[in-house]
Order: C-alpha cells, then sequence, then structure tokens
C-alpha cells in the first residue's frame, strides 16, 4: 500500500509541506508515480511515524496509550465531571469525579495527557466490513 504525500500527512499530524521537506531532507522515503506524484511506502510511513512518536512513557505506568493535548471542555456537575482534550486530530473525553478534575486544575486551555489503559481495543480499516478486537 502507497500513500499520497497528502495522505501521509494526515495520518502523521502534520502539514503536506511538512511531509514534503522530511522527503527532500532524506528523512522520509518516496518515490514519484507515473505521473510524477511522490508516494511513500505504507511499511516505511509506519516505520517513519514510529521514529516520531514522543515518549512521555517514565517508566512507571503499564499504560502505553498517551495523548498529550489540550483541554478543550470541562463540564461539571455536582460528584462527575467530562473533561475533552484535543490531541492533535483527536478527541479524547474522560468522566471522573469532580474533586479530581478540581485537584487536578482542569480548565480549558491546560495541557493534559490522557493515559488509556483499555481492556479491549477494536481495530477497524476504512471502507472494510471486517473488524478486529483484542480483549
Amino acid at each position: 500500500m502507497t500513500f499520497r504525500i497528502s495522505e501521509a500527512a494526515a495520518l502523521l499530524g502534520v502539514s503536506a509541506d511538512t511531509v514534503r521537506r522530511w522527503v527532500d531532507a532524506g528523512r522520509l522515503r518516496a518515490e514519484r508515480d507515473e505521473h510524477g506524484h511522490r508516494q511513500v511506502n505504507g511499511a516505511d510511513l509506519a516505520a517513519f511515524a514510529r521514529t516520531q512518536v514522543e515518549s512521555v512513557d517514565d517508566g512507571r505506568s503499564s499504560a502505553r496509550n498517551r495523548f498529550r493535548g489540550i483541554v478543550t471542555e470541562v463540564i461539571r456537575d455536582a460528584v462527575m465531571a467530562q473533561v475533552e482534550i484535543a490531541a492533535g486530530p483527536f478527541r479524547v473525553v474522560s468522566l471522573m469525579s469532580r474533586q479530581a478534575a478540581d485537584e487536578l486544575g482542569l480548565e480549558p486551555g491546560v495541557v493534559a495527557v490522557a493515559v488509556i489503559k483499555s481492556t479491549n481495543v477494536v481495530v477497524e480499516i476504512p471502507g472494510h466490513e471486517r473488524v478486529a478486537s483484542h480483549p
């Protein structure tokens, strides 16, 4: 599978110009198709993406899914709080006690890390009906 520069950029969460600069600098390999458009091999893109992941793992948690972002909304009631974080192009929503949200000082504009440890991960491939999950 190959990806156009714009598709690679969307998957990496950067602009197409950034991907072009990486290709021009030799950091990411791309080849030209029959029309002269640059394309990135899927395996090469995956390997490159792995090197770009910011590691915030401090070694003191078994959770490995971490999304650094900015708090965009906090809805509190008497007992609970709903906290929304924009992490790149992703929206992460957490429900927690109001006390926890207050103690963390969660308000729109605060930088936070959503740490996710899931017992069920569903993997979907856009345009395909097949879904695989791992309990």
